[in-house]
């Protein structure tokens, strides 16, 4: 078939499977726009307010569908404003393609108007990235980009493209073959002494986190933990890989986790970690975790071996195929004194908070909230408080229905992801839950919501500070507020006039009584709605460990 370079590109994604592009169209990328024009019956483009949120959104598609998220951007500032996003899905291992414009081939290197090396700018954030400057490596490069993104450990990849092969006649070939990387053999010896330790313990326990739900390995780990009869923890990245109310589930672990969790990595004798990178935010002390305990670590990235925590020994494999492994050569265990002692711990040291106090708080509204939606609804948030609570509150059942900015905290992230989220998940309502300095942050894409008429519902927990690093302010900095308050609450920003002025449908919620009718009315609502839930300045997110401390050294709300 005779094309040229642009409907090349577009042939090659739908060789891929994509139906949503996220993007913005300028100078360099323009012949490619041109022919998404003939191209609107196949692939649906989402046209957002700025390159970032068309970055957060291929994420937030990616990670709600588990397929590859698309983001299209110019070249110069256009490619920049990728860069965020783009790092916020190489820290959470979110598979994403990034393409970019360039500038034509002979006005390389020369300060081009809007010229900018893309590729060096994200070479640390990306997987791989790749510059095409010939039509014929177009094509090959496109499959290459996807096998990449999705194989492994998934990340993100950009191509970026100059002018002139999007404008230049080629011959559209499909491929000759699928393009699937076969699975990876698991070493035998990694797997022996691997059950040799998991057959020896007497206090397993077992922290996973994202490769749970990226590996798709659910329902291998539920007869993993059941075989030997462990309890376990989640990571933020894992909320959803099992349902909230599993028995052997002691729920988050971390500074913002249940302590349950903690004193049970710290008091285990055999901690077996799966598809995590020990995050600092998780271990807390590297010296003091899991103090008395082997460590087994288990990943799909060998570079994430003994990189941040020492490990006794590891198997290196998706954790789907690891599991069913596991399974098939074990016999069942029985660790009764064990799970006796995690029970007394979840009985002891419950996550308590207030639901009938006389102003509102926003424990209560995320309380409300997870009564409404009963984890049946795909939950955004950006980063701060709100999004703790979200973690620690919302009933998690479901993989993927819990979308956040882990590794990197990118502020901003929400809105974007629930673009994105909403789109691969159609008629699905999406709700994102925000604060008001992050929503200051990404309000403009709200304008994209209503464009689109997408069922996104916003709940802004409006304390009028940024309450997070105000938290920190007050504990460790002598309550210094420097640069924290936006202002008293009668000059701040009037949210419920603002998605007003982008046509969306809005609530003003000051009461207890007013949150649940809200959210419901949210519900009725076939496009956007904003929800501003106006809340006190200093609600705090307990239980909490002081950065770098013992993950055991909590500080909970009574003292």
């Amino acid at each position: 078939m005779k094309c040229n370079g642009s409907e090349l590109l577009l042939e090659c994604l739908i060789e891929q499977g994509v139906d949503t592009i996220f993007g913005y169209p300028g100078g360099t990328i323009l012949n490619i726009y041109d022919a998404l024009y003939g191209y609107k019956d196949r692939i649906r483009h989402i046209l957002t307010s700025h390159e970032q949120g068309a970055a957060h959104a291929a994420d937030g598609y990616a990670r709600a569908t588990g397929r590859v998220g698309v983001c299209l951007a110019t070249s110069g500032p256009g490619a920049t404003n990728l860069v965020t996003g783009i790092a916020t899905a190489y820290m959470d291992s979110s598979p994403i393609v990034a393409i970019t414009g360039n500038v034509a081939k002979p006005l390389l290197g020369k300060d081009s108007f809007q010229e900018i090396d893309i590729s060096g700018v994200t070479c640390p954030i990306t997987k791989h990235n790749l510059i095409v400057n010939d039509i014929s490596k177009l094509a090959p490069t496109i499959r290459r980009a996807f096998q990449i993104a999705k194989q492994g450990r998934p990340g993100p990849v950009l191509v970026d493209i100059t002018k002139d092969v999007t404008a230049e006649d080629c011959e559209y070939l499909p491929p000759d073959e699928e393009q699937n990387s076969p699975a990876a053999r698991l070493d035998g010896n990694q797997i022996e002494q691997a059950l040799s330790m998991i057959r020896a313990c007497s206090k397993p326990f077992v922290l996973c986190g994202g490769g749970l739900i990226s590996s798709g390995a659910s329902a291998e780990f539920a007869e993993f933990v059941q075989l030997i009869d462990s309890p376990y923890a989640l990571t933020t990245m894992a909320l959803g890989g099992m349902p909230c109310d599993d028995e052997r589930l002691t729920g988050m672990v971390g500074m913002h986790g249940r302590k349950a969790s903690n004193l049970s990595v710290m008091n285990c004798d055999l901690l077996i970690a799966m598809g995590t990178r020990f995050s600092d935010r998780v271990t807390g002390s590297i010296k003091h975790f899991a103090g008395n305990a082997k460590i087994l670590h288990i990943d799909i990235d060998p570079s994430e071996i003994n990189k941040n925590v020492p490990c006794s020994a590891s198997v290196i494999g998706d954790l789907k195929q690891v599991l069913s492994r596991f399974n098939s050569e074990l016999s069942p265990q029985s660790h009764p004194e064990w799970n006796k002692q995690i029970q007394q711990y979840k009985l002891e040291y419950p996550l308590t908070y207030q639901l009938d106090c006389a102003h509102l708080t926003p424990q209560f509204v995320l309380h409300k909230l997870g009564e409404v939606i009963d984890g049946q609804a795909i939950v955004t948030t950006d980063v701060g408080q709100h999004q703790m609570w979200s973690c620690q509150l919302l009933p998690h059942r479901h993989p993927r229905y819990l979308i956040t900015s882990g590794g990197l905290g990118t502020m901003g992230f929400g809105m974007g992801a629930a673009i994105g989220a909403a789109a691969g998940n159609p008629g699905k309502r999406v709700f994102h839950v925000t604060g008001d300095g992050c929503f200051r942050m990404n309000c403009i894409e709200l304008a994209t919501a209503v464009t689109y008429n997408l069922p996104i519902t916003t709940v802004i927990i409006n304390n009028h500070v940024l309450g997070m690093v105000r938290q920190w302010q007050n504990f460790f900095y002598e309550q210094r507020y420097s640069s924290t308050t936006f202002g008293p609450s009668s000059e701040s920003v009037d949210f419920v006039r603002l998605a007003e002025a982008f046509h969306a449908k809005a609530f003003q919620v000051s009461t207890p009584a007013e949150v649940e009718p809200a959210f419901r009315a949210s519900l009725e609502c076939s496009g956007p709605v904003v929800i501003n839930v106006e809340t006190g300045t200093d609600d705090k997110v307990f239980p909490m460990v002081p950065a770098g401390m013992p993950i055991d050294d909590f500080w909970v709300e009574e003292e």
